[in-house]
């Protein structure tokens, strides 16, 4: 059995959707990060963790990458070209939406407040919004952001549009707004939300 180490409001509920989608059973301790229960698998204090077999494995895309590569669901082959498309996709999402929403994150409330500098958000939004408009000309026809199979980037892609609308970034493109809409109403998605 797996345990995830991490609450439902950080991205540990990318972990925690994965595990739902894959049909799996699983532990969920909703520690916050830096807390005891976390800084003993990670020395940064970061969620998520995942412990499998007594490793823990850090790092919400390792981890789903993991499990889709391990039970070989929600993912290409390694090696395929659909695979290496896969993971540019991964790669943009967190280049593009998980640093800039995270950056905006920093600036708010990680940070100490003499090194926050509330200017910045602006131009956070800014280069969201810009792409946005790329991901229009990347995304697949179909349901999903690849087309018609769910993979790790529809995970990566409906957390950050969660986050983007919590942290007021606006989600400009309408395409978008309906998938994360599809999304959000999946049954494993909202068995997950709701830990």
């Amino acid at each position: 059995m797996y345990t995830v180490v991490g609450t439902v409001q950080s991205r540990a509920a990318r972990v925690l959707w994965m595990l739902e989608e894959l049909g799996l059973t699983y532990e969920h301790v909703p520690a916050p990060p830096r807390s005891e229960g976390v800084s003993q698998f990670n020395p940064a204090g970061k969620v998520p963790v995942l412990i499998d077999e007594g490793t823990p494995i850090t790092d919400s895309t390792a981890i789903i990458q993991y499990l889709a590569d391990k039970h070989g669901k929600l993912t290409h082959p390694a090696g395929t070209l659909a695979r290496a498309r896969q993971d540019s996709l991964t790669q943009f999402l967190l280049d593009e939406f998980d640093a800039n929403l995270w950056m905006a994150a920093r600036h708010s409330f990680v940070l100490p407040e003499e090194l926050r500098h509330a200017a910045i958000k602006n131009t956070l939004r800014w280069e969201f919004e810009r792409s946005q408009k790329t991901l229009m000309q990347r995304m697949g026809e179909g349901p999903f952001v690849m087309g018609e199979m769910m993979t790790v980037p529809d995970i990566i892609l409906t957390h950050c549009g969660n986050w983007a609308l919590s942290a007021r970034f606006p989600i400009t493109e309408h395409r978008l707004t309906e998938y994360l809409t599809r999304m959000r109403a999946r049954p494993a998605y909202q068995r997950a939300m709701a830990r």
